[in-house]
């Protein structure tokens, strides 16, 4: 039978886009759409032409709001998970420190079908870094410029698309890490897109842990979509809470990932080097640019030398190895 999901659109400010994203993130929302009124400027801008047939009751929609949107499944459980970031709302505005606009709830219920196909529009082929391609899998036809490694990936309702900075970051620093026949744990694995390019790029083996179970659905079936399925495996559960989740991803690993947001970066710290090699580094991101200093006295407290400290969009990450 096929899912009804319900879009959710939360209305803000662009300033305070990012923050909101983390908030939600921070809830275990995933499949985030960052609508940016400045991204809509600059689309009025270079479409003038066609912009000026567009109603003015359009128009007003869109202006003096930014948004974020997410999907929940129209059922007892997804409804429980709205009205959980619903009533943290408020408290979102208080902590933010800065006009929050009037983050008003809407939704509109959506088949999945209806879904997967109304965002591909958006989604085109881009690259990251000096190596690295990434083609949404319905465009794997396109040509893809010499001397690029392609990632094709089909996100569905799963975080991950490489658009974001904070993922753009991890790809770029894969790529500077990743070397022949390492074994790579990604926690919060999201689409599989770091543990598919570490594969692409030479790791003989990539597990990937998420706390969404359609997370392993979903980057098991991008790395079929890469060939590297069966150097890939996703366990799902919570790291900081399950003994036997701990268990199975035993063994070392010469990169560590960790793509997140800073409330759940920190607690998962102190287990990370229960899993790196001699010669491992610990790469993660999502940082938040005032949450910076909260992850790096983590690492610093728990033996992490800090190698590398990288920013883009007011997100941060941070590459560090056991000192």
């Amino acid at each position: 039978m096929e899912q009804i999901w319900l879009e959710v659109s939360i209305d803000t400010v662009s300033p305070c886009l990012e923050e909101l994203a983390a908030y939600l993130t921070g809830r275990g929302i995933v499949g985030l759409v960052l609508e940016d009124e400045a991204d809509l400027e600059q689309f009025e801008d270079e479409n003038e032409a066609c912009w000026s047939d567009v109603s003015e009751s359009l128009r007003a929609t869109y202006r003096g709001v930014s948004r974020v949107k997410f999907y929940v499944t129209d059922d007892e459980d997804g409804h429980a998970r709205l009205s959980e970031v619903t009533a943290g709302l408020e408290g979102f505005r208080s902590r933010v420190g800065m006009e929050a606009g009037t983050l008003a709830v809407s939704t509109r219920s959506l088949q999945e079908e209806d879904w997967s196909q109304s965002w591909r529009k958006y989604y085109q082929p881009f690259p990251v870094g000096e190596r690295l391609y990434i083609v949404p899998d319905w465009m794997r036809q396109e040509e893809v410029p010499q001397g690029r490694v392609p990632l094709y990936l089909n996100p569905g309702l799963i975080f991950g698309t490489g658009s974001h900075d904070t993922t753009r970051l991890c790809l770029e620093a894969v790529e500077r890490q990743v070397r022949p026949g390492d074994r790579v744990l990604d926690l919060g694995t999201g689409s599989g897109i770091l543990s598919i390019a570490a594969l692409r790029l030479g790791a003989s083996e990539a597990v990937g842990c998420d706390i969404d179970p359609k997370a392993a659905r979903v980057a098991l079936e991008n790395a079929a979509c890469n060939g590297v399925e069966q150097s890939f495996r996703v366990e799902t559960g919570d790291l900081t809470r399950d003994e036997g989740l701990r268990q199975r991803l035993s063994g070392r690993y010469r990169l560590v990932m960790a793509n997140i947001i800073a409330d759940v970066i920190i607690p998962l710290i102190p287990h990370v080097p229960d899993y790196l090699a001699e010669d491992g580094v610990f790469l993660t991101s999502g940082i938040i640019d005032h949450r910076e200093e909260d992850v790096a006295t983590a690492l610093r407290e728990h033996g992490f030398t800090i190698l590398e400290r990288r920013e883009s969009g007011g997100w941060i990450s941070f590459l560090a190895k056991l000192s």
